[in-house]
């Protein structure tokens, strides 16, 4: 089976609507979808009765967080999307996230760019906006070459433009995602360049506040890494 658990849409950083995310899908021959969007359920809303669709989809969400001062996501799997925790953990971190794009853009625009929130909401497609939807601006406005070049100068960790206070903490990500029958897991843990010992440690942190999974593959990665993760 081909089975893909983190997925994004216009939702939120994704390049496709729902149903095209879903219909791209089932031409690669996926078995098993979990739509992912940041800090949002909207694609939901929009896909009515999941069990129409040619292939079984699973309700997901990716909330940021904090872990000891690094910014780690965490994806919620299986959701019951009417259980009322749910909600209030999206109406929190969509608040958030508003707050965020505007002290991002001020950290930007200290840094001596010219950025126009109003602009980088337009690219959001009304939906939350994100780092990406920065990134993409500046390529825009010429300040940068391309969105990978827009993370490594502004938008990455430690840059100028990661922003990030403003989120709920690690329990209550967690107890939002398992209050409503899902399975919290760690994302992408690669991506938050901690050496192996600090990975272990955010691993037994997440295990003890209720966490239960972690991915072991995500987009390209070496089998050595893969193995790694596998073992942790």
């Amino acid at each position: 089976m081909k089975i893909d658990l983190h997925s994004h849409t216009l939702v939120s950083d994704g390049a496709l609507s729902p149903s095209e995310l879903i219909s791209r899908a089932v031409s690669q021959g996926v078995d098993v979808l979990a739509i992912t969007d940041h800090d949002s359920i909207g694609a939901y809303d929009v896909l009515g009765d999941l069990a129409a669709y040619p292939i079984k989809i699973i309700p997901g969400i990716e909330f940021s967080t904090q872990w000891r001062g690094v910014g780690i996501h965490v994806v919620g799997l299986n959701l019951d999307l009417k259980v009322p925790s749910i909600l209030r953990g999206v109406a929190s971190q969509e608040k958030a996230r508003q707050s965020r794009a505007v002290l991002i853009a001020e950290k930007l625009n200290k840094a001596g760019l010219s950025v126009d929130l109003e602009q980088v909401g337009v690219l959001a497609n009304g939906s939350n906006i994100g780092r990406p939807h920065f990134a993409q601006h500046l390529v825009e406005l010429g300040c940068i070459k391309d969105v990978a070049t827009a993370f490594k100068k502004y938008l990455g960790n430690g840059k100028v433009g990661d922003v990030k206070q403003g989120w709920a903490e690690l329990p209550q990500i967690i107890k939002w995602i398992t209050d409503c029958g899902g399975t919290a897991v760690v994302a992408h843990p690669l991506k938050y360049k901690l050496t192996r010992s600090k990975l272990s440690i955010l691993l037994d942190d997440f295990i003890e506040v209720g966490g239960r999974g972690v991915e072991v593959v995500s987009g390209q990665q070496s089998a050595d890494k893969t193995q790694m993760l596998a073992k942790l």
